[in-house]
C-alpha cells in the first residue's frame, strides 16, 4: 500500500511533464536576410516588366520585415503592398483568392469592411512543409495579376532557401 501512495504522485507529475510539451511549439521564421532576397527578386521582376512597385514582406505574424519601394512608385504603393502581405499571411490564403471570396453577394463579403484587409492579387503567404513563415505583398502594376506574377517571383527566389 505504501509503494502505491508513493508512486501515484510520479504517475501524475510524469504525465503533467508529457503534457506540457504539448502545450508549446516551435516555429520557423525567415531570416531578414531571406526576407529581403524575396523582396529584391519581386522588385526585380517587375522592373523587368516596367512597373515601379513597393513590396512588403512580413514575418508569420503580418510584422514587417522587409518594405523596397522603387523609385517612382506611388506613395499609396506602401500601405497597399503593406495590407496585402498582411491580409494574405492573417487568413492564410492569397489576396486574389479573399478577392473572389469577398465579392458583394457572397457570404464573406463582410470581410471587406475590416480596417487593413485588402482583396486584390498581389498578396501571396509564403510556406514551406506545411508551416507558414509569412507573406509577400506587392502593389504598382497594372492590375492584380501583375502584381501577383512578381510576388511569386519572390516566393521562387528563396524556395531552395526556407525548405526543410
Amino acid at each position: 500500500m505504501q509503494t502505491a501512495k508513493w508512486l501515484a504522485p510520479v504517475l501524475l507529475v510524469a504525465a503533467m511533464s508529457s503534457h506540457a510539451q504539448e502545450g508549446t511549439f516551435q516555429s520557423r521564421s525567415l531570416t531578414p536576410e531571406t526576407a529581403l532576397t524575396a523582396a529584391r527578386a519581386a522588385l526585380d521582376a517587375c522592373r523587368k516588366q516596367g512597373f515601379q512597385v513597393t513590396v512588403v514582406v512580413t514575418d508569420r505574424a503580418g510584422l514587417t520585415q522587409v518594405l523596397l519601394r522603387d523609385r517612382f512608385a506611388g506613395p499609396h504603393t506602401v500601405e497597399v503592398a503593406s495590407n496585402k502581405a498582411w491580409t494574405a499571411v492573417s487568413f492564410r490564403t492569397s489576396t486574389a483568392a479573399i478577392a473572389a471570396e469577398t465579392q458583394p453577394g457572397r457570404p464573406m463579403s463582410g470581410l471587406r469592411t475590416l480596417p487593413r484587409l485588402l482583396a486584390a492579387g498581389g498578396g501571396q503567404v509564403i510556406e514551406a512543409a506545411g508551416s507558414i513563415l509569412g507573406a509577400i505583398g506587392v502593389s504598382g502594376g497594372p492590375t492584380g495579376d501583375a502584381d501577383d506574377s512578381c510576388a511569386a517571383e519572390g516566393i521562387k527566389a528563396i524556395t531552395d532557401a526556407v525548405e526543410f
